[in-house]
């Protein structure tokens, strides 16, 4: 513990602890009448803070702040609850990004209020009043805020669903911020408390980011679909791709460089999977029902057929080559392993394939559709094969007969782009990925603002966002769920240093 220089009216001691989870430092802004605190469980991925001070709000400030410092252009996530009846109706808690810790400092919020209303605040100039934009949205526990630049960008949502955008504002801030969540109690006598959850700092790709040439790092996450908690299993500075959950739950597999990786839970050293001349495998790998053999799509064979599907023992081996012709990519085995689904095209149209495991007959055609279709998944009974499709405009989830017939639209939205989906285990759910309207409807690109969403295979219900993060290409291409049908595995991406 230190004391702060009273000149940065910083009225208690900085703690700087492990225990304050992705930041480094805790203290009360201003000069609040109560002490106020931070702490972080582990276990939970739980921030709580509790915070006195007066206002966030005029020319200066009193809250409690949990912080690090951050140099460039982040994407800074976080549910945010503020807990109780509270005392006053303007407390409010959220996301900052400060010039200084001086009361006075450049700032914005991404905020939530008491009385439920929630948006922008910031001060565009050290001194100045502050300039508030509320958004329609009340209840608002999801926020973000973006810097590109000095373009600074708000956007809120009522948990599970998409974010919408408040505002967004030039200020011209220093290149290096303090960043971290914040509690004020808006009452000179009160503390008051606020609970942040998968709190998450994305350092996006730079603006020259080279398609398939630059790479940014990898977090492979844990996502519980049903409490939303989300766990970071496992980072490198590079790209991964595509987990895949091991059917006996001993661990994930994953692609990167070219290789097929195996990660054992608790451990922290991968083991290659022996794929030998295969040395080019992309994120299209599926592993059997029953855990004995692995599919893979790489482009080890001939180079004028880029992806050729290839399948070989889960423990390793020499690949068996499947598909003739390419470019081909895999995405499912059936339920009773004898046939293999995926996409490949053909004649310059992009279909969805079936053929023999053992790649013994001719492939069969299943869509035949002039718009591209991808994505292709049994689902556990074998009643069904699920895909996506843009043959509608906008890239759909889709589903029909494993023999091609009864093609079905299941979803029919004209601001998202939805790919992969995937079925629980227990044939009750669909987990897929979405991009919004700025994306053309064919791509799934790196490094976007992408979520993850769940919806019933009975229909039941409207698609809801169970995650929102930054990835993409590599996120969630190929089968992760839980053998519980509890939890998936996907990417998200952020620099990582």
């Amino acid at each position: 513990m230190k004391t702060l220089l009273t000149a940065l009216l910083i009225t208690t001691s900085v703690i700087a602890q492990a225990q304050l989870g992705i930041f480094n430092e805790t203290a009360d802004i201003g000069s609040p009448k109560f002490q106020g605190s931070a702490q972080y469980d582990a276990r939970f991925g739980e921030y709580q803070l509790t915070g006195g001070g007066t206002n966030v709000w005029s020319s200066h400030d009193e809250f409690r702040f949990v912080y690090k410092k951050i140099k460039g252009d982040f994407i800074f996530n976080a549910e945010t609850r503020l807990l109780g009846r509270g005392t006053d109706g303007h407390r409010k808690g959220g996301l900052m990004v400060r010039a200084e810790l001086s009361d006075d400092a450049q700032m914005a919020t991404a905020v939530t209020h008491g009385d439920l209303l929630s948006g922008f605040q910031y001060r565009p100039a050290k001194g100045s009043e502050v300039v508030s934009k509320m958004s329609e949205i009340t209840q608002a526990d999801i926020l973000q805020l973006e810097r590109h630049g000095n373009t600074f960008t708000v956007k809120i949502a009522q948990k599970g669903d998409t974010l919408s955008t408040v505002s967004t504002a030039e200020i011209a801030m220093p290149g290096e911020l303090y960043i971290g969540l914040f509690v004020c109690a808006h009452h000179a006598e009160q503390l008051e408390d606020a609970s942040f959850h998968n709190v998450r700092i994305y350092r996006p790709a730079p603006d020259d980011f080279r398609p398939y040439r630059d790479y940014i790092g990898s977090h492979i996450e844990m996502l519980d679909v049903f409490t939303e908690q989300r766990d970071i299993l496992y980072s490198e500075k590079g790209s991964l791709q595509a987990p895949n959950w091991i059917p006996d739950n001993s661990g994930f597999i994953y692609n990167a460089d070219g290789l097929i990786y195996k990660l054992k839970f608790g451990q922290t050293k991968p083991e290659v999977i022996n794929t030998d001349f295969a040395t080019r495998n992309n994120n299209d790998h599926v592993i059997s029902w029953g855990g004995e053999m692995l599919g893979i799509s790489s482009s080890s064979g001939e180079q004028e057929y880029g992806s050729l599907i290839y399948t070989l023992p889960f423990a390793g081996g020499v690949p068996k080559r499947i598909t003739p012709t390419g470019p081909s990519y895999f995405h499912g085995w059936s339920p009773d392993n004898r046939w293999l689904t995926y996409t490949a095209r053909r004649n310059g149209q992009w279909d969805v394939y079936k053929c023999k495991a053992d790649g013994s007959e001719p492939e069969i055609n299943l869509t035949n559709n002039e718009k591209y279709d991808d994505g292709s998944e049994y689902s556990p009974d074998g009643q069904y094969i699920y895909f996506n499709s843009v043959r509608t405009g906008h890239m759909q989830l889709w589903r029909m007969k494993p023999d091609g017939s009864e093609q079905t639209q299941l979803t029919f939205e004209e601001n998202m782009n939805s790919w992969f989906p995937h079925i629980s285990p227990d044939g009750r759910w669909i987990a897929f990925i979405s991009y919004g309207d700025d994306i053309e409807p064919g791509d799934h690109p790196f490094y976007k603002h992408v979520t993850l969403r769940l919806m019933p295979t009975d229909l039941s219900a409207p698609p809801r966002v169970i995650a929102y993060l930054y990835g993409g290409q590599g996120t969630i291409n190929t089968p992760s769920w839980s053998p519980d049908s509890r939890k998936i595995l996907f990417v998200s991406n952020t620099i990582i240093e």
